[in-house]
């Protein structure tokens, strides 16, 4: 549960039930005044009982702990809450700062008008407001002290520098310290899967932000990174090279889709990729995993939209791409 990766550097394993992710990797810094606490787990008791026994494992006192938050998901900041004291700081960013100032009822109106309009089943989206994961975030947020690019953290004897990386979420941050080359990558640099790119604003490009953002990190020298779930990994760039293919093969399958099928919904063109994923069919697909799709599928033909290479028009009140 608890690895010491570097001196005073600690990697804490936060399970996630009913998560096909399986666990949250929370990292704490040690330093003889303060301690810092990146990442927390779900709003759940079982999350909050393996915290607080690896924090009294590793003699952490949370009068003198301060917490980062990388980004707004529920299995990262669920415990936000539960976990500071009056003297802890929670550094986060501004744009999910303010996102979390409207209920998650609030937010669902607005999401579920979206995916109507691009075609997920009502019936479907029911299901889906039951079991999304964020219905269990906390009810209310400590003041946060909001980051953004370039902004210092300093804790013992690293020194960390913030870089905003958007594209899994609206304002990810990631820390980078430029000393000993490691980064605390979050969701933005996974080892073994992609990470979810969704879409649910018009107002929104994801996924041109996210390898935008991946180039910003290609580019820094880097020795280990530190991502929010799975393995510890070095070699940033060449995963970067990887997950830059694995974008380039979706938004190639998407145009091959609307090539073969035709105008469609970006329901049914999630409904008709390829997903790694242990069910038979679509039909098969738990409702939340069909909303993940829906919404990774969305952002390809967003930033296919953009670039030119799909149109679309709004017939009924629904709108259908098109090569």
């Amino acid at each position: 549960m608890i690895r010491e990766i570097l001196p005073r550097l600690y990697r804490i394993r936060i399970s996630l039930p009913r998560s096909p992710l399986k666990a949250l990797n929370s990292y704490l810094i040690a330093s003889p005044e303060r301690f810092l606490l990146i990442d927390t787990g779900m709003n759940r008791e079982e999350c909050l009982r393996q915290m607080h026994r690896a924090l009294k494992e590793l003699n952490v006192d949370l009068r003198k702990t301060d917490l980062f938050i990388t980004h707004w998901h529920i299995d990262h900041l669920g415990l936000v809450s539960a976990l500071p004291t009056p003297s802890s700081r929670v550094y986060f960013n501004r744009p999910e700062a303010r996102a979390l100032l409207r209920s998650f009822e609030d937010t669902w109106k607005v999401f579920s008008r979206f995916a109507r309009e691009h075609g997920f089943p009502p019936e479907e989206l029911k299901q889906v407001f039951k079991v999304h994961p964020a219905r269990c975030s906390p009810k209310e947020h400590p003041d946060f002290h909001l980051l953004g690019e370039g902004d210092e953290l300093k804790i013992g004897d690293y020194s960390f520098v913030c870089l905003e990386t958007p594209g899994h979420s609206p304002g990810h941050l990631c820390l980078y310290e430029p000393n000993k080359k490691i980064l605390v990558a979050g969701d933005h640099l996974l080892a073994s899967i992609s990470p979810n790119i969704p879409l649910f604003s018009d107002q929104m490009n994801p996924l041109k932000e996210y390898l935008e953002s991946l180039d910003k990190l290609y580019r820094l020298e880097v020795k280990l990174v530190l991502p929010g779930h799975g393995r510890i990994f070095r070699n940033h760039r060449r995963r970067i090279r990887e997950l830059k293919h694995h974008h380039q093969v979706r938004a190639k399958e998407i145009l091959h889709l609307l090539l073969t099928y035709g105008e469609q919904t970006a329901y049914q063109v999630a409904s008709r990729m390829s997903w790694e994923l242990n069910y038979r069919s679509w039909q098969e697909f738990p409702p939340s995993q069909k909303w993940f799709a829906f919404g990774e599928a969305l952002s390809h033909l967003a930033y296919l939209e953009e670039r030119g290479m799909v149109g679309r028009r709004k017939a009924e009140r629904v709108l259908f791409y098109c090569k």
